[in-house]
């Protein structure tokens, strides 16, 4: 990742912009093609032509999928912890066992 600030600019709903960001233009343009796709969903399903109206309606809707995504992510980091628990009691009993079991063989 770059630390130098570069000024990408984007289109957004038909309004130029411009963008700031170390992550590199590439980046900052796939992020205004994200919003802008989903403002132009919005305008759609919308009677308003209040562009402020739109941006807010497509904020929500960004935040919702983001906030759906992180629960899920939770979910899954959870029934992995889960999961390597068990995988790792399982492997302490084999340890334990597999002296045992050797001893056992010997003699």
């Amino acid at each position: 990742m770059s630390t130098e600030i570069d000024t990408t600019e984007v289109r957004i709903f038909g309004a130029a912009y411009n963008v700031r960001g170390s992550d590199g233009s590439g980046h900052v343009q796939a992020l205004a093609d994200l919003v802008d796709g989903k403002m132009r969903e919005i305008a759609r399903q919308v009677r308003t032509q209040d562009t402020a109206r739109i941006a807010i309606l497509a904020a929500l809707n960004l935040a919702d999928e983001l906030s759906q995504l992180q629960r899920r992510q939770e979910g899954e980091r959870g029934e992995v912890q889960k999961r390597v628990f068990e995988l790792v009691k399982e492997l302490g009993a084999a340890l334990v066992e597999e002296p045992t079991a050797a001893a056992n063989e010997s003699f």
